[in-house]
């Protein structure tokens, strides 16, 4: 019952943005400029890609200045993107954070890039082209982080932002790949999908790899017991490690829930990554 509440919830979200994206501007007028578009021919995926990437004021192709890079999943122009670039552009303007690129990857079918695959009866009913992680993951690391660098003026810093199933694959990549992304923002993760077999293996995966230098910012709003409950576990699998160069924040914020909480948790996010800016 929760997982088809859940999937509904999804459904009902994408309806509304697509109904967003297909308003049209007033005939005549200027557009405002907000950022540039990027397409990849994946080779990865066997399809075409939009990358929409805000640049920060004072950007020059031509400077020697580089600036690190905030990768936004769920980045098409009418879901996440705008959104986490304004927070960017704001905590900017007021020197609350490092200028920063935003690259947000736009959607296709979120529900087969997202998930790795699932022996849960339940799960293959309710996202059927569920299970293609693997290649998305190969496809931020050879394609999208390759355009990325090649073409703008990064210094190497890499944050990675992930709500809901976004946080799912957010927390596969921390798991499985680390090195992609230094910093990792997960926000309301589907940690139960394929019977919570991700965050069953975090502890022990963990534990293996002592040396893993990153941030993570974990958090939640007020939602189901189960994501309560996956959150945890994620949680203390990152505490007790005894790896002290994991620096993790755990932060819920119950004023919020699943459709809500992904503004305020990211800003707090921001907040404790670079608190050094921030008391500048």
């Amino acid at each position: 019952m929760y997982k088809t509440l859940l999937f509904s919830s999804y459904v009902l979200l994408f309806v509304v943005h697509s109904a967003l994206a297909q308003k049209s501007y007033p005939e005549n007028k200027k557009i405002f400029p907000f950022g540039v578009i990027e397409e990849i021919d994946s080779e990865e995926l066997s399809e075409k890609r939009i990358l929409n990437i805000y640049l920060p004021q004072g950007y020059h192709p031509d400077s020697v200045t580089t600036y690190p890079v905030v990768y936004v999943l769920d980045g098409s122009a009418h879901e996440d993107f705008p959104h986490i670039a304004g927070l960017v552009q704001f905590l900017n303007m007021y020197e609350l954070m490092p200028k920063s690129i935003v690259v947000g990857i736009a959607n296709v079918d979120r529900y087969r890039d997202f998930t790795h695959p699932s022996d849960d009866p339940e799960d293959l009913k309710a996202l059927p082209t569920g299970g293609g992680s693997e290649k998305f993951i190969g496809f931020l690391e050879k394609e999208v982080q390759d355009l990325v660098t090649q073409h703008y003026k990064t210094n190497g810093h890499r944050t990675l932002i992930g709500q809901s199933l976004g946080g799912l694959l957010a927390t596969e990549i921390f798991l499985k790949k680390p090195q992609l992304f230094d910093d990792y923002i997960i926000v309301s993760p589907s940690l139960w999908w394929d019977q919570q077999s991700l965050v069953d293996t975090a502890a022990s995966v963990l534990k293996a790899n002592t040396s893993l230098k990153k941030k993570v910012f974990l958090s939640l709003g007020k939602e189901h017991e189960v994501m309560h409950e996956v959150a945890d576990k994620l949680a203390h699998a990152i505490k007790n490690t005894g790896n002290s160069n994991i620096t993790f924040f755990y932060e819920s914020l119950l004023d919020e829930n699943h459709a809500t909480i992904l503004h305020r948790a990211v800003y707090r996010a921001f907040e404790c990554l670079y608190p050094a800016v921030k008391e500048k």
